[in-house]
C-alpha cells in the first residue's frame, strides 16, 4: 500500500522541489520507502508501504529498457497467476514485487492489460516512447485517486493534500461538491469539493497525451452483471468455489495480518474464513465506547474471537479521547466527507499499527448482498417518497437538511447548489438495465456513490493515516458480480436481509451472529454537544471565516440554540463543524497533520 503523485506540464520541465513536496506529503501512505522519478516535463513520485517483497519491491519500477516507468498504489492479487502467464509469453521480472505485472501486462496485451488485472489499485504508467501517462483505478474504487487539469497540464494525487502543492493557484471551493457534502454525507462521482480536480472513476482509466487528457474510458461496470435464477444449493455452491479463491489471493502478505471483528456478519465470517486458510491464530482488534449510552459489540466480538482462537485485543478509548480525535480524521479523510465512524475506524488503525501492517475488514457485504435496512423499505413507503422525490424509486430521496433549514441555514451560492445535490443519483438509477429489479438497481446505486465515495473514503484513509493496509475481500470485483447477480429472493425476505450470505455462512458461524439486529458503527456525538462545548462553539462558529461564503451567520446560531434547548439537529452541527475544520486544515492551512488528539474548537480557533 502506498502513495502516489506526479505532474504533466505542458511549459516547462517539471520542478523536483514541487514534486517532492507532494511525495512529502504521502509519507503516512508510506513510510518504508520513497522514490521520485523526471523526465523533462513529466514526474512522478511514491512513497511505500512495503506488503509484497520488502527488499525488491522499491518504485518506480521500470521495463528493461526503461521506456516504461511505473508507480502503483494497492495490491494485485492475482499477480502469481498472471506472472506464470506473463513469463510463459517471455516476460522477464526484475523483482518479486506484485505491481510489476502491470508493466509486463501493458507490454503484452496492450489496451486490454487492465482486463487482466484483479485488485485493489491506482497506478500511473508512463510510456516515454510514446509520451503517454495512462492513470487507472480499481474496478470498486478501494484506492484513491485524484486529478487537476489546467491550461499548464495535468496533476494527479493519491490523496487531495498531495495535490495541493502541484496545482497552479489556491484551490477555490466548488459549490456543488459542497453541496453534496451537507445535503448526501460526501461529494461523490469526478466531483470534488474543490473546483478544478476530479476524481478517477472506479474502474476508470485516463490516457494522457502531451500534458493533455485525450482519452478517458470505463474498463468495467456492475451494469455489465446479469441477474441468474439460481437456487439456493446451486448458488452455494458456486460461491464456496468463488470465496475461496478470493481469500488465498487476498492473504498472500509477506508480512503478518489481522482483522477488525465487529461480531456483525461480515466480520464474523472473514474471521472464520481467515481461520480456515492459516496457519496462525488471527490477530484481531474491536471498540467499544464505555461511559456513554450507547450499546457496543465487544462482547459479541469477544464470543467469536474465543470461539476462534484468535489474538484478540480491544480498546476502549477514553469518550474525550475519541472527540478530540475528529481534526486528525478529518485530515486523514482528506476528502471531505462526514461519516462518524470515522472515529473509532482510525482509533483501530491506531492500535493495529502498533503490531501489523495489513488489516482485513467487512466493508461491501451490506451493499453485495443487501443488508442495509434501506433496501428493505416498503412499497408504501417508496412510492410516497418516490411522489415527494422523483426518480429513483423512492430510494435516497432526501438530504439531511430538510424543512426550513436550507433556506435557513445555506447562503445563495449554497442553497443554489443544493438544488442538483441528488443529480448523481438520479442519473445513476436511470442508467441501470431494464430488465434489472429496484433491490439491484438501490445496490448499484450504492456501488457508484455511497461505497466509493464515503464508506471506502473511511476504510483506505483512516488505516493509511497510521500506516496500515485494508483489505476487503467482499469488494473483490468476482464477488460483487456474484451477489448483483443473485435473484432478489436470496437476497431479502420479508424484514431479512442479506439472506443468502447469512444462510451459507450457518456452517461457520453461530447463528446468534448471523441473525441478529443489525448495529452498525454508532458513535455518542449528541452527548459531547453539551453545554460548556456549545456556549463555546457560539463563540467561534456563527462569525467563522470559513463559514461566511456559504452560510448565514444567523442560522447558525439558530442551529445551535436547537441542540441546546430540544436536543436536534446535532447531525447537521457536526456537518458544519467538520467543513470548518476541514477548510483550516486544507484551505486556509497547507495540509499539515493535526496531533493524534486535539480539542477540535481549538483547531477553530487557531
Amino acid at each position: 500500500m502506498c502513495g502516489i503523485a506526479g505532474l504533466f506540464d505542458t511549459r516547462a520541465p517539471i520542478d523536483g522541489t514541487r514534486l517532492e513536496n507532494a511525495v512529502a506529503r504521502l509519507a503516512h501512505r508510506g513510510p518504508d520507502d520513497r522514490g521520485v522519478f523526471l523526465d523533462g516535463r513529466f514526474g512522478m513520485g511514491h512513497t511505500r508501504l512495503s506488503i509484497i517483497d520488502l527488499a525488491g519491491g522499491h518504485q518506480p519500477l521500470f521495463s528493461e529498457d526503461r521506456k516504461l516507468a511505473l508507480i502503483a498504489n494497492g495490491e494485485i492479487y492475482n499477480f502469481v497467476e498472471l506472472r506464470a502467464e506473463l513469463e510463459a509469453l517471455g516476460a522477464r521480472f526484475q523483482t518479486h514485487s506484485d505491481s510489476e505485472v502491470i508493466l509486463h501486462a501493458y507490454l503484452a496485451f496492450g489496451d486490454d492489460f487492465l482486463d487482466r488485472i484483479q485488485g485493489m489499485f491506482a497506478f500511473a504508467l508512463y510510456d516515454a516512447a510514446e509520451g503517454r501517462l495512462i492513470l487507472a483505478r480499481d474496478r470498486l474504487g478501494i484506492k484513491p485517486l485524484f486529478l487537476a487539469q489546467s491550461p499548464s497540464g495535468i496533476a494527479f494525487a493519491s490523496e487531495l493534500k498531495a495535490l495541493l502543492p502541484l496545482l497552479d493557484r489556491p484551490p477555490a471551493i466548488d459549490p456543488e461538491g459542497l453541496a453534496q457534502y451537507f445535503q448526501n454525507q460526501f461529494s461523490t462521482g469526478a466531483t470534488t469539493v474543490l473546483r478544478g480536480v476530479e476524481r478517477v472513476l472506479p474502474g476508470e482509466a485516463v490516457v494522457v497525451e502531451a500534458g493533455r487528457v485525450a482519452r478517458r474510458f470505463r474498463y468495467w461496470s456492475p451494469l455489465s452483471v446479469r441477474t441468474e435464477n439460481l437456487a439456493f444449493d446451486e448458488a452455494a455452491a458456486r460461491f464456496d468455489a468463488l470465496i475461496e479463491r478470493v481469500m488465498v489471493e487476498h492473504m498472500r502478505s509477506d508480512v503478518p495480518f489481522g482483522l477488525f471483528l465487529s461480531g456483525g456478519v461480515d466480520s464474523s465470517l472473514l474471521l472464520a474464513l481467515l481461520s480456515r486458510y492459516s496457519d496462525q491464530p488471527i490477530r484481531t482488534f474491536s471498540v467499544g465506547f464505555p461511559g456513554t449510552s450507547l450499546t457496543d459489540e465487544l462482547p459479541l466480538a469477544e464470543d467469536l474471537a474465543k470461539r476462534f482462537d484468535s489474538r484478540h485485543r480491544e480498546i476502549r478509548p477514553d469518550p474525550k479521547d475519541i472527540f478530540h480525535s475528529l481534526p486528525l480524521t478529518v485530515w486523514a479523510a482528506d476528502d471531505l466527507m462526514r461519516d462518524n465512524a470515522n472515529l473509532p475506524t482510525s482509533l483501530l488503525a491506531q492500535a493495529a499499527s502498533e503490531e501489523l501492517k495489513v488489516v482485513f475488514s467487512g466493508e461491501g457485504g451490506d451493499e453485495v448482498f443487501a443488508g442495509y435496512g434501506r433496501y428493505r423499505s416498503s412499497p408504501i413507503e417508496r412510492l410516497f417518497k418516490g411522489l415527494l422525490a422523483p426518480g429513483s424509486g423512492g430510494f435516497r430521496t432526501r438530504g439531511s437538511f430538510r424543512g426550513h433549514w436550507p433556506k435557513t441555514l445555506f447562503g445563495p451560492a449554497l442553497l443554489a447548489a443544493s438544488q442538483q445535490a441528488r443529480r448523481p443519483v438520479l442519473e445513476s438509477w436511470r442508467e441501470t438495465p431494464r430488465q434489472w429489479s429496484d433491490l439491484q438497481r438501490m445496490q448499484y446505486v450504492d456501488f457508484r456513490h455511497a461505497l466509493p465515495d464515503n464508506l471506502l473514503v473511511k476504510a483506505d484513509r483512516m488505516l493509511m493515516a497510521w500506516g496500515v493496509e485494508g483489505r476487503v475481500p467482499f469488494l473483490d470485483h468476482r464477488i460483487v458480480e456474484f451477489g448483483l447477480g443473485l435473484p432478489d429472493r436470496l437476497k431479502v425476505e420479508g424484514r431479512q436481509g442479506k439472506l443468502f450470505l447469512k444462510r451459507w455462512g450457518e456452517r461457520l458461524v453461530p447463528a446468534e451472529h448471523l441473525y441478529a439486529k443489525k448495529r452498525g458503527f454508532h458513535v455518542p456525538i449528541g452527548e459531547w454537544l453539551d453545554e460548556p462545548f456549545l456556549k463555546r462553539l457560539a463563540q467561534i462558529l456563527p462569525e467563522h471565516p470559513a463559514l461566511a461564503p456559504w452560510l448565514k451567520p444567523g442560522g447558525i446560531r439558530t442551529l445551535i440554540a436547537g441542540c441546546r434547548d430540544e436536543r436536534q439537529g446535532s447531525t447537521m452541527l457536526w456537518a458544519v463543524i467538520q467543513f470548518a475544520i476541514w477548510h483550516r486544515l486544507f484551505i486556509s492551512g497547507n495540509g499539515e497533520r493535526p496531533e493524534a488528539l486535539t480539542d477540535p474548537l481549538d483547531i477553530l480557533q487557531s
